[in-house]
Protein backbone atom coordinates (compact mmCIF):
# COMPACT_ATOMS: atom_id res chain seq x y z
CA UNK A 1 0.00 0.00 0.00
CA UNK A 2 2.67 2.07 0.75
CA UNK A 3 4.47 1.56 -2.19
CA UNK A 4 1.37 2.20 -4.51
CA UNK A 5 0.77 5.93 -2.44
CA UNK A 6 5.20 6.66 -3.21
CA UNK A 7 4.12 5.77 -7.38
CA UNK A 8 1.14 7.94 -7.37
CA UNK A 9 3.21 10.85 -5.59
CA UNK A 10 6.24 10.19 -8.11
CA UNK A 11 3.66 10.17 -11.00
CA UNK A 12 1.52 13.05 -9.67
CA UNK A 13 4.84 15.35 -9.11
CA UNK A 14 6.59 14.55 -12.72
CA UNK A 15 3.18 15.19 -14.68
CA UNK A 16 3.44 18.65 -12.65
CA UNK A 17 6.83 18.92 -13.59
CA UNK A 18 6.33 18.40 -17.46
CA UNK A 19 2.91 20.68 -16.91
CA UNK A 20 5.60 23.87 -15.74
CA UNK A 21 7.94 23.15 -18.37
CA UNK A 22 5.62 22.80 -21.20
CA UNK A 23 4.12 26.33 -20.01
CA UNK A 24 7.71 27.63 -19.47
CA UNK A 25 8.36 27.03 -23.25
CA UNK A 26 5.49 28.24 -24.63
CA UNK A 27 6.05 31.72 -22.87
CA UNK A 28 10.03 31.76 -23.75
CA UNK A 29 8.74 31.13 -27.43
CA UNK A 30 6.42 34.32 -27.19
CA UNK A 31 8.94 36.33 -25.61
CA UNK A 32 11.45 34.85 -28.23
CA UNK A 33 9.12 36.72 -31.44
CA UNK A 34 10.28 39.54 -32.97
CA UNK A 35 8.75 42.98 -32.43
CA UNK A 36 7.67 44.63 -34.86
CA UNK A 37 8.88 48.64 -35.58
CA UNK A 38 6.44 51.11 -35.37
CA UNK A 39 6.19 53.16 -38.60
CA UNK A 40 7.70 56.21 -38.86
CA UNK A 41 5.62 59.54 -38.03
CA UNK A 42 4.45 61.38 -40.82
CA UNK A 43 5.56 64.95 -41.08
CA UNK A 44 2.95 67.70 -41.10
CA UNK A 45 3.93 68.07 -44.95
CA UNK A 46 3.21 64.55 -45.23
CA UNK A 47 -0.10 64.53 -44.04
CA UNK A 48 -0.97 67.97 -45.50
CA UNK A 49 0.22 65.80 -49.08
CA UNK A 50 -1.63 62.91 -48.21
CA UNK A 51 -4.87 65.16 -47.20
CA UNK A 52 -5.16 67.43 -50.24
CA UNK A 53 -5.35 64.23 -52.31
CA UNK A 54 -7.61 62.86 -49.98
CA UNK A 55 -9.87 66.05 -50.16
CA UNK A 56 -9.52 66.98 -53.74
CA UNK A 57 -13.34 65.92 -54.92
CA UNK A 58 -15.14 68.00 -51.51
CA UNK A 59 -15.35 71.19 -53.11
CA UNK A 60 -18.37 72.45 -50.73
CA UNK A 61 -16.50 71.13 -47.51
CA UNK A 62 -12.54 71.75 -49.01
CA UNK A 63 -11.26 73.81 -45.58
CA UNK A 64 -12.84 71.54 -43.29
CA UNK A 65 -12.33 68.04 -44.89
CA UNK A 66 -8.33 69.39 -44.76
CA UNK A 67 -8.83 70.25 -41.20
CA UNK A 68 -10.22 66.93 -40.23
CA UNK A 69 -8.49 65.15 -42.31
CA UNK A 70 -4.95 66.76 -40.13
CA UNK A 71 -5.95 66.26 -37.10
CA UNK A 72 -7.08 62.08 -37.79
CA UNK A 73 -3.42 61.68 -39.72
CA UNK A 74 -1.26 63.61 -36.63
CA UNK A 75 -2.95 60.90 -33.91
CA UNK A 76 -3.30 57.86 -36.53
CA UNK A 77 -0.03 58.51 -38.38
CA UNK A 78 -1.60 57.50 -41.45
CA UNK A 79 -4.06 58.43 -44.95
CA UNK A 80 -5.66 56.04 -46.75
CA UNK A 81 -4.47 56.44 -50.38
CA UNK A 82 -7.04 57.80 -52.96
CA UNK A 83 -9.91 60.08 -52.62
CA UNK A 84 -12.40 57.82 -50.55
CA UNK A 85 -12.58 54.82 -49.49
CA UNK A 86 -9.30 52.06 -48.90
CA UNK A 87 -9.77 52.34 -44.86
CA UNK A 88 -8.60 48.92 -44.57
CA UNK A 89 -5.09 50.52 -44.89
CA UNK A 90 -5.52 52.42 -41.69
CA UNK A 91 -7.93 51.39 -39.80
CA UNK A 92 -7.42 53.77 -36.87
CA UNK A 93 -8.54 56.46 -39.38
CA UNK A 94 -11.60 54.64 -40.64
CA UNK A 95 -12.66 53.21 -36.95
CA UNK A 96 -12.23 57.11 -35.38
CA UNK A 97 -15.86 58.79 -34.88
CA UNK A 98 -17.56 62.00 -33.69
CA UNK A 99 -19.80 62.42 -30.85
CA UNK A 100 -22.41 61.42 -33.32
CA UNK A 101 -21.28 58.42 -34.37
CA UNK A 102 -20.27 59.00 -37.71
CA UNK A 103 -16.83 58.79 -39.09
CA UNK A 104 -14.82 61.71 -37.70
CA UNK A 105 -12.22 61.09 -40.68
CA UNK A 106 -12.79 62.41 -44.52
Amino acid sequence: MEMKRAICSLCFLLALFLALSLQTAATDAVDSAPAMAPAPELTEKECGDKCEVRCTNNHGYHKMCLKMCNVCCKSCNCVPSGQSGNGDECPCYRDRKNPKGKSKCP
